[in-house]
């Protein structure tokens, strides 16, 4: 049996854990760069920019969903942008992703948002047959844009003097 509960300050190094355990999946091991300082000051800080929960079996983590707040223009009404969804490999296959994503869900309607999303790695057909399965659908026609680290300095000098 699991059980889910909202993250506390005191799961930060579990929490970082996680995010680290989820880059190795993805294949990007080295990738987190992330601190516990920055998970204290981003998801418990006065202006939390994040939410957590934390799965358990037996009191013991198995998974997390990491989310936020976005905004549509179009239907003027907030939504949530997912994160991070993830299950340790020994816990998968027993409800707890698609709980998580229930959890969500659920906050996302108690607080009257248009719109759960999240984003999907084009080589995981695990997580896309399993997001397929519970309603979600690809919007094919959109494309992820990014800027990172120097390339916002960069862009951020395009501005005109003021």
């Amino acid at each position: 049996m699991h059980s889910i509960r909202t993250a506390t300050p005191d799961d930060i190094p579990l929490i970082l854990d996680l995010i680290r355990s989820l880059a190795a999946y993805e294949r990007e091991p080295d990738a987190v760069k992330t601190t516990e300082a920055d998970l204290l000051r981003d998801g418990f800080g006065e202006q939390p920019r994040f939410e957590c929960l934390i799965a358990e079996v037996s009191r013991e983590a198995a998974g997390f969903a990491l989310y936020f707040d976005n905004y549509s223009t179009w239907r003027g009404r907030s939504g949530i942008h997912l994160e991070d969804l993830f299950v340790l490999p020994r816990f998968r296959g027993h409800g707890i992703g698609k709980a998580l994503l229930a959890r969500v869900a659920v906050r996302a309607v108690e607080r009257g948002c248009v719109r759960l999303q999240w984003d999907v790695l084009e080589w995981n057909q695990t997580a896309i047959d399993f997001y397929r399965g519970l309603g979600a659908q690809f919007l094919d026609e959109w494309r992820i844009m990014r800027v990172n680290d120097e390339a916002i300095h960069t862009l951020a000098a395009l501005e005109p003097a003021r």
